[in-house]
């Protein structure tokens, strides 16, 4: 599986967030469920000028070790920026990060890069995960197509 070791600076992000729970392979459907929610209320339209032509991000962030984590979907911002009041901002920590390349409609293409992270990557590469946010990176694009390019970080410590 190719990859690349980024190091990148704390930055901050602003979006909305819901708590997503892994029982049963639900969050495989609650994440594609929450960004369907997301084009339907404006919320992506809102975001789209927020960001100021910068990706749109998918953050799966505070895991409690039960099942459950916090999905956020925003982009990122200035630190004197707060956005909308629907909004909140969260600060994502600086970290080295392994990044892959995802090709293909959404939302299976990228299910399938975290399946092979997960079950192929993990337990050759030398790498351990650093136990922070993961990131999903979409450029502007239509992601429905056999073409489309995304990209998914996770943060990662040399074993």
């Amino acid at each position: 599986m190719d990859f690349r070791i980024v190091h990148r600076e704390a930055f901050q992000v602003t979006g909305k967030m819901r708590e997503i729970s892994t029982v049963d392979g639900s969050n495989l459907r609650e994440i594609p469920a929450f960004w369907q929610d997301c084009h339907t209320d404006g919320t992506s339209m809102k975001l789209d000028v927020l960001a100021a032509g910068k990706d749109m991000l998918g953050i799966c962030m505070d895991f409690d070790g039960q099942n459950r984590f916090h999905y956020f979907i925003g982009v990122e911002t200035e630190a004197d920026q707060t956005g909308a009041e629907e909004f909140v901002s969260r600060v994502i920590p600086a970290a080295d990060w392994a990044v892959f390349t995802s090709v293909g409609p959404m939302p299976g293409a990228i299910q399938q890069v975290w399946h092979h992270i997960y079950a192929d990557w993990f337990p050759s590469s030398g790498y351990e995960h650093a136990r922070g946010p993961e990131l999903e990176v979409y450029p502007p694009g239509d992601t429905a197509s056999d073409e489309y390019r995304c990209e998914v970080w996770i943060p990662v410590l040399k074993k």
